[in-house]
């Protein structure tokens, strides 16, 4: 093959000849290729307008100018850089040396994609666990499904749901009409019972949840085989899933004072001893970024925002009358008498100082007792008259989160969130991110939140020592090679030391400009 000045192939350097882009005065240099160069100056002396406008614009138009007519209709065009010539330059790349992602839940992982392989393997060949005991997860039959709701209490009453959409975009119109076909009179539409005589128009651009009301049923003696026709019914219409809806009765309430839980069932994952299912293993349940997977607490984060007792009560030295609760007025005619009635109920003065309560009051205080009911009267801002409420104590801190959701805009709500609470990590899932059912599932001992928290160069070593069986790797073998292949690449570019879990945020220009190769 000849080797010209003009050619890319076996040129010696990139000669431009009259560079005027922007503010080069038609400039003529000959750059030495397959070399480091670094283009130096003053502020404004066009190095930039060298580097990127001219060499990486004209490189990329030319490549471009190469692919396809039918390939150049989604990628656009690239208008030619103001320069006579540039002769022994080949295809571009051009890295901006910035921070990567200043999103939260961006990730190292996210970012260079490993972290979807990652959750990909994990839903094809990871063990689960139950989160609440650690045992592995088995199939479970039908027989097992009727004895653990056998085993609620009699009286119980039960709606036995199939959930035949979960969490997908559509009008889902076919889903309704084959239900109608198949018998069902109601179904649950996005947590709301719905007649399905009725018109059911969903919007098709939203993530939906259809289930069908298969039965309502009260636990009691001989109803073994009516349970049993409507699990199956519904495990059949479901994929081999089934959601019980049970009415709780709560102690010493009333027959309407119940509160409801649901129990989800499935053939294929659940625990026989806590009789805890887990939904079926898909990508997305390991995904911090989907509602499906993401812890329900802090929704991916990882942290929450929380009530700080240190900010609502910065000075303890101080009573309520002296201004020890910051965020109320104490000159404030409803404050003084609400809190004037909290002290009445907990025994002190709204000039005791604050450092003086027993943990009993401070907890009263704050967290409130829903059963204690308390009286105060103030008198109304027009000063006539005088009005009287009536209610449970909730506590300080349910006061100030109902005001806070209440404001009136998003700067007075930054302003509470501001003065009055701190970021600390998510009580729920420790800072995992991901909810426990995601959390039990493991590879080699590791679910896949420990993993990410390993270094690129352990994570190579962990690969290398897990033994995958025959089946395993005919499932995961070309996802094992990606992350592979990812991970070398990591430690070629001399990031070995990164852990995937880190915060693409917090990385150096230079360690986000490796990245994004």
């Amino acid at each position: 093959m000849a080797t010209t000045k003009k050619g890319a192939v076996g040129a010696e350097v990139i000669s431009v000849k009259g560079a005027r882009e922007h503010n080069l005065k038609n400039v003529n240099v000959d750059l030495p290729r397959n070399k480091l160069v670094v283009i130096s100056g003053l502020s404004g002396s066009g190095k930039s307008s060298l580097a990127f406008d001219t060499l990486f614009a004209e490189g990329q138009r030319r490549y471009m100018e190469s692919l396809s007519s039918y390939a150049r209709q989604f990628m656009g065009t690239m208008d030619k850089p103001d320069v006579d010539l540039i002769e022994g330059l080949s295809p571009a790349i051009s890295i901006e040396q910035k921070t990567t992602h200043n999103n939260p839940r961006s990730t190292v992982g996210t970012v260079t994609e490993i972290y979807d392989y990652y959750r990909l393997l994990y839903a094809r060949i990871g063990k689960a666990h139950c989160p609440n005991c650690g045992r592995e997860i088995k199939e479970q039959s039908v027989d097992q499904i009727i004895d653990a709701v056998l085993s609620w209490p009699d009286g119980e009453k039960l709606t036995i749901l199939a959930p035949v959409i979960r969490g997908k975009k559509g009008e889902h119109a076919k889903v309704f009409e084959d239900a109608k076909k198949a018998g069902f009179a109601r179904a649950r539409v996005d947590g709301i019972m719905t007649d399905l005589d009725e018109s059911v128009k969903l919007d098709k651009q939203k993530k939906h949840t259809i289930e069908m009301v298969v039965d309502r049923i009260v636990l009691k003696e001989g109803i073994r085989k009516r349970l049993a026709d409507s699990l199956e019914t519904a495990l059949n219409s479901a994929n081999g899933i089934v959601i019980v809806l049970r009415r709780v009765p709560k102690e010493g309430g009333g027959e309407k004072d119940y509160t409801e839980q649901e129990v989800f069932f499935s053939q294929k994952n659940a625990c026989p001893d806590c009789g805890i299912s887990i939904p079926e293993l898909q990508p997305r349940l390991f995904s911090f970024n989907n509602p499906f997977g993401a812890c329900p607490e802090c929704t991916g984060i990882g942290q929450k925002m929380e009530w700080d007792l240190q900010k609502i009560i910065p000075d303890k030295s101080k009573s309520f009358n002296q201004g020890g609760l910051p965020f109320y007025n104490p000159d404030s005619e409803w404050a003084s008498a609400m809190f004037g009635a909290v002290a009445q109920a907990a025994d002190f003065t709204l000039d005791t100082p604050l450092d003086n309560l027993t943990a009993k009051q401070i907890d009263f205080l704050m967290n409130g007792d829903e059963k204690k009911v308390l009286r105060w009267v103030y008198q109304k801002q027009s000063g006539e008259g005088y009005s009287e409420y009536k209610r449970p104590w909730l506590g300080v801190i349910a006061d100030m989160s109902r005001r806070r959701s209440e404001a009136w805009s998003e700067a007075q709500r930054e302003r509470i969130e501001e003065k009055f609470m701190s970021v600390s990590e998510c009580s729920s899932c420790k800072g995992a991110r991901l909810r426990p059912e995601a959390l039990g599932v493991t590879i080699g001992g590791k679910n896949i939140i420990e993993l990410t928290a390993l270094s690129v160069v352990d994570t190579i070593e962990f690969f290398d020592k897990i033994k995958f069986s025959q089946t395993e790797l005919q499932i995961a073998a070309q996802v094992i090679k990606e992350i592979k292949a990812r991970l070398d690449f990591l430690k070629n570019v001399g990031l070995e030391y990164l852990t995937l879990d880190r915060s693409a945020g917090t990385l150096s220009g230079g360690e986000a400009q490796r990245i994004r190769l």
